[in-house]
């Protein structure tokens, strides 16, 4: 095996912790399924573990170091992904409190169709450069200097992204299951308000946020 059962064990220990506290992801995540239930939770989910890949990857093969070394490329990508928070989460605010069908067969228009669900939900997630830099400091702290980089590097990009489609699945599928219960147009309405105040939030805090 191309990591120590010690070091592979200690990095899914702290992957959890660290991807069980919600983020900007979690909460389009939620919110989404509890307004277009299961099928598109899926979508999301799948959004997710894709944008998490693409992140991870692009951290091991130096964008992260890159990102490190260059001020100007750091704000501009930090600037496009709040943008996009913003405008996300401004989107969900706006959306009407419809409840659509639970049957597959009736699947919303617009914003509730899986593939702009998908679209989003990767954009949201890859759009996130301090994701990148902190992958970029977490994955060393479990490299043995001694073993080749570069297994090493895969097994634990591939472990982070399964776990984060997992992370992500549960919340999808808890909240999808709690909107059966959850019928009345008010509480949706809520509920999507909620998640999209929280995305704004959190665009306007990334763009706030200044570089270590």
């Amino acid at each position: 095996m191309p990591v120590s059962p010690e070091h592979f064990a200690a990095f899914v220990l702290a992957s959890v912790i660290l991807l069980v506290i919600p983020g900007p992801t979690i909460v389009m995540v939620i919110s989404q399924a509890l307004a277009h239930g299961r099928k598109v939770a899926f979508a999301s989910v799948m959004g997710v573990g894709l944008g998490d890949l693409v992140a991870t990857s692009l951290s091991i093969a130096g964008a992260g170091a890159l990102l490190a070394a260059s001020a100007s490329l750091f704000q501009a990508l930090k600037f496009v992904g709040a943008a996009y928070l913003i405008w996300i989460g401004y989107k969900m605010w706006r959306a009407p409190a419809i409840i659509p069908a639970l049957q597959d067969a009736d699947l919303p228009t617009g914003s509730g169709r899986p593939a702009v669900i998908f679209r989003d939900s990767f954009l949201i997630t890859a759009l996130n450069p301090k994701g990148i830099l902190f992958f970029v400091a977490f994955v060393p702290q479990f490299i043995v200097p001694a073993l080749p980089y570069a297994p090493q590097a895969a097994i634990y990009v591939v472990t982070f992204t399964v776990l984060g489609i997992v992370n992500a699945a549960m919340f999808a599928f808890l909240a999808a299951g709690a909107r059966k219960t959850i019928r009345r147009p008010q509480m949706m309405k809520a509920a999507m308000r909620t998640g999209g105040s929280l995305l704004m939030m959190a665009g306007v805090a990334a763009a706030l946020t200044r570089r270590a």
